[in-house]
């Protein structure tokens, strides 16, 4: 039994007559170039209706997690305002979409956990891409790359040159935990000690500042900004030479395949575009000044 959809064009133009008025019929064969295509537009999409992609176009929202790491997501300490790369293609992709954002911030170490209970719809935020992290959540797009710069105090630059030197018994990073970088410095200097701290990314530095740890590593951005902060006692090591370029982007539960595959194909649209480009080099110039 062919069950193709056939409807003839006087029945399809009384139907978007019913929906719209013509001058709704008007305009979307306009836009879509024939009666042909703009009857394929009214057609159901086959997005699974289990699928977030589905719930978010019928609910009119889509929740985002996030936590703080400038310059990708930030809150404005004065205004209290959230801004950075990805909050700006966040809201780029609720424009596009024609949803509103709601927003949930969570600390980095049940970051993934929040998202697989389902807390928020995507984890927003710049997610370095682990082994660990994968198994348990699929990563977007990536919609970036970046490396990692490590970090120390002026008075113990003279003892490192480059990250030759990083892996020994008597180096301590000091790392957030549930950041990307606490499993990167075990699998690249397991010689290295590492201690802990909880919060926002940047309070993990302050070990270094009291030069209770020799070392604080981030991606490549995240560190300039650091440095150039805190310049009184921050130097950067081999600054010309970031380590390990990485994925760095979104992620999502697993076992939504329409969500994915959305998500993946907007993602690669906003990098070939010029958008990605664009937002970073206004924030890293705006926080750079």
């Amino acid at each position: 039994m062919d069950k193709s959809p056939n409807m003839s064009k006087r029945d399809f133009m009384k139907t978007m007559v019913g929906i719209g008025g013509a001058s709704a019929v008007a305009h979307l064969i306009a836009s879509a170039g024939s009666v042909k295509e703009a009857q394929a537009q009214i057609l159901e999409s086959g997005i699974s209706p289990d699928s977030v992609l589905a719930k978010i176009k019928k609910e009119g929202k889509l929740r985002i997690g996030y936590s703080q790491t400038p310059p990708w997501f930030l809150r404005d300490a004065k205004t209290n305002e959230l801004g950075g790369i990805y909050f700006d293609v966040a809201e780029r992709l609720a424009k596009e979409i024609e949803v509103k954002l709601e927003w949930m911030e969570v600390a980095w170490a049940n970051a993934t956990i929040a998202l697989r209970k389902g807390d928020f719809d995507v984890f927003g935020s710049s997610l370095f891409y682990t082994m660990p992290r994968a198994l348990v959540v699929n990563y977007v797009g990536p919609m970036w790359r970046k490396g990692r710069l490590v970090l120390t105090h002026k008075d113990f630059a003279h003892r490192f040159k480059s990250a030759a030197d990083f892996n020994s018994p008597d180096v301590t990073f000091s790392v957030n935990v549930g950041a990307s970088e606490e499993n990167w410095i075990k699998v690249t200097f397991p010689k290295a000690k590492i201690i802990t701290t909880s919060g926002q990314i940047t309070l993990s530095a302050e070990p270094v500042r009291t030069k209770k740890a020799h070392l604080w590593a981030s991606g490549e951005e995240d560190t300039r900004l650091m440095a150039k902060k805190n310049q009184k006692w921050a130097v950067i090591i081999d600054e010309e030479h970031p380590l390990g370029l990485t994925p760095n982007t979104w992620a999502i539960r697993y076992g939504d395949q329409d969500w994915k595959f959305f998500l993946d194909f907007w993602g690669t649209h906003m990098f070939t575009s010029g958008f990605m480009k664009e937002r970073y080099d206004f924030w890293i110039n705006k926080m750079i000044a």
